[in-house]
């Protein structure tokens, strides 16, 4: 008797499987949103929080991106921990957990009052938020990437892996969309003083609606056959990097570029074009958003591309095009529209070869057993030393009067990648997951 064929959706993924990709990346939409939030409204925040320095106007920024990279330096220590818990009891549990601390530190951050109010008090309590969001951001990528790979069918990871992105985007989106529409609508004395915090608590009131969609999905079944057995479970710590020191150092060189490149150009890039040519604050917001689309509409053809050709031509597309583009195309920022729009489109092409399947690089390294914390700790450490710094350095270089030099602090890093794509990194998309 003839089988009923599998209902699939318009890219090839059954039902079955579409669901647990759509609550993994729904609630990643809102984890991200609330951490994205904080790099487009810095600019109208920072003097509300931090002081002035002596007559110098890019104290109070530099300040903000401080506590930008203070919160990255916390997604380690969530990577770890939420990765660890996420081998011992299940991605579902700790993807619930980490929406829960992303809300409330998103509603710390709008809650947050001003200098002028209450001092020093101001800055601390920021920084406690961004805190927060590190641990919740850290813990994040551990459990919700390992998920999406591990619920792949056969010869779709790449695939699966990109929505890492797609969803990440769709936040970036929705706080960059709702930020140039503020910034649109209010005035500009309206949007330093209380209209930066709108977004904070859509941001917590979205987090609900995150916690109520992941609480649907389903355990994935690799996970569910090892906390059955039992004695299998309780992974110590260090255990990833005890049994695979290798992979761990892999991850290090493979994100290295990867992070920063991806943080300057989706984050980073309308605040440089804003310090270093004077562009105006509402265009770049709105140039930020349109590059944010092209990018996500990238994100599921790269994966797909990388099922049939291979993780390592993608990577070394990516690593090459960052080894020689940074310079020429900072170099070509000008106050024009048409120029930034450029800049940003030309390198997040060569940047979907690193984001499209990162997930799936790095979780193809490990075992179930160590996957979550094996992924996560060493991927949020390099993420915390050179993407959540570079927007403090483009920042720090533009004041120290020597803004050319962070285009070839970038190629630096590129070339340091592109030698682990070219003669470290194995070929692992036909292999099964360990």
């Amino acid at each position: 008797m003839a089988t009923s064929p599998v209902a699939q959706s318009p890219l090839g993924i059954p039902k079955s499987r579409g669901r647990q990709l759509m609550a993994a990346s729904i609630g990643n939409v809102v984890e991200w949103y609330d951490w994205y939030a904080y790099t487009f409204l810095a600019t109208y925040f920072s003097e509300q929080v931090f002081p002035k320095g002596s007559g110098n106007s890019l104290v109070p920024l530099l300040s903000s991106f401080a506590v930008f990279a203070v919160g990255f330096f916390m997604r380690p220590l969530g990577g770890l921990l939420v990765g660890a818990f996420a081998d011992r009891y299940g991605r579902k549990a700790a993807m619930t957990f980490t929406i829960v601390l992303m809300g409330a530190g998103s509603l710390l951050v709008g809650l947050t009052p001003t200098y002028a109010a209450v001092g020093l008090l101001a800055p601390i309590i920021l920084t406690l938020a961004r805190l927060i969001q590190g641990l919740s951001v850290g813990g994040e990528f551990a459990a919700a990437t390992t998920f999406l790979v591990e619920s792949a069918p056969k010869g779709r990871r790449g695939l699966f892996s990109s929505f890492q992105y797609v969803s990440t985007t769709i936040g970036q989106l929705l706080a960059s969309g709702l930020a140039a529409l503020l910034a649109t609508m209010l005035a500009s004395a309206d949007m330093n003083s209380w209209g930066w915090r709108v977004p904070f608590f859509v941001g917590a009131a979205l987090s609900l609606v995150g916690l109520w969609i992941r609480k649907g999905a389903d355990e994935t079944s690799a996970v569910a056959e090892e906390i059955q057995r039992g004695e299998a479970r309780r992974p110590k710590l260090f255990d990833f990097l005890k049994h695979h020191p290798r992979s761990a150092a892999t991850i290090v060189g493979i994100t290295i570029a990867g992070t920063v490149a991806y943080y300057t150009w989706t984050s980073f890039l309308p605040t440089y074009a804003q310090i270093t040519v004077g562009f105006d604050k509402a265009d770049s917001l709105q140039i930020g958003t349109i590059s944010l689309v092209f990018f996500m509409i990238l994100q599921p053809l790269a994966g797909m591309l990388s099922d049939r050709i291979g993780r390592r031509p993608l990577l070394i597309a990516f690593g090459l095009g960052f080894l020689v583009l940074p310079v020429p195309l900072l170099g070509l920022l000008t106050d024009a529209y048409g120029s930034l729009l450029v800049v940003q489109l030309i390198g997040m092409v060569f940047l979907s070869g690193f984001t499209s399947i990162s997930a799936a690089v790095n979780s193809e390294l490990f075992p179930t057993r160590v996957r979550a914390a094996g992924a996560g700790f060493p991927y949020s450490l390099t993420v915390a030393i050179f993407g959540g710094t570079a927007p403090l350095i483009g920042t720090a270089l533009q004041e120290a009067k020597n803004p050319g030099l962070f285009p070839w602090y970038m190629s630096a890093l590129a070339l340091i990648s592109t030698l682990v794509y070219l003669f470290v990194l194995k070929e692992t998309k036909d292999q099964p997951l360990r």
